[in-house]
């Protein structure tokens, strides 16, 4: 099954926030927007996963994220700060790109693997720097959709985790962690 979660419209540039929460709760009511989900949830099993830890990755970067036993298939939003805010992350530098991510309780087998794939676009500095500089959210996606993205090989099941990203949905756990390791991609990557 190959499902696309990431559309222009979810992509937001230059968004102004006070700090983490502030963040959170913007980004949670844009996508409860656009998704047609109650706001509180999403907030909710948003800060109820911050809780037990940041989502901060490292290099400005969060990946904030939610299962949720309401909805049936996943929903992403990319956001990238005006200002960055401090979010906990594992080198405390400050974060302003956060992709964030919403997924079906019932499909939990496949989110591992998801996040994995995300983390690792996100861990390419071409990626990031593209995303930073981007004028508008039809560039971000654009960048997205044709970048320089390795694809997960055709012969396994795959899902879409963003345009033209895909993530197989048989990864075992080794490499699933491997993705929160942040070492820079070699050229080509």
């Amino acid at each position: 099954m190959i499902c696309p979660i990431l559309s222009e419209e979810d992509i937001s540039l230059d968004l102004v926030t006070k700090g983490k929460q502030s963040a959170l709760s913007k980004i949670a009511i844009r996508i409860a927007r656009r998704t047609g989900l109650d706001e509180q949830m999403v907030l909710r099993g948003l800060f109820d996963r911050e809780y037990r830890g940041s989502t901060g990755l490292g290099r400005g970067v969060a990946i904030p994220h939610a299962l949720l036993g309401t909805i049936s298939s996943p929903a992403a939003s990319l956001t990238r700060l005006a200002k960055p805010i401090d979010f906990d992350g594992p080198d405390d530098d400050p974060v302003d790109l956060i992709y964030t991510v919403l997924w079906p309780r019932s499909a939990t087998s496949a989110f591992l693997p998801a996040l994995s794939q995300i983390c690792r676009l996100l861990q390419a500095s071409q990626v990031r720097e593209r995303l930073r500089s981007a004028r508008s959210s039809d560039e971000a996606l654009a960048f997205l959709e044709n970048g320089p993205h390795r694809r997960i090989s055709a012969n396994l099941p795959t899902a879409r985790v963003g345009p033209s990203v895909m993530m197989s949905t048989q990864f075992s756990n080794a490499q699933v962690g491997q993705a929160y390791l942040w070492s820079e991609p070699s050229v080509g990557e």
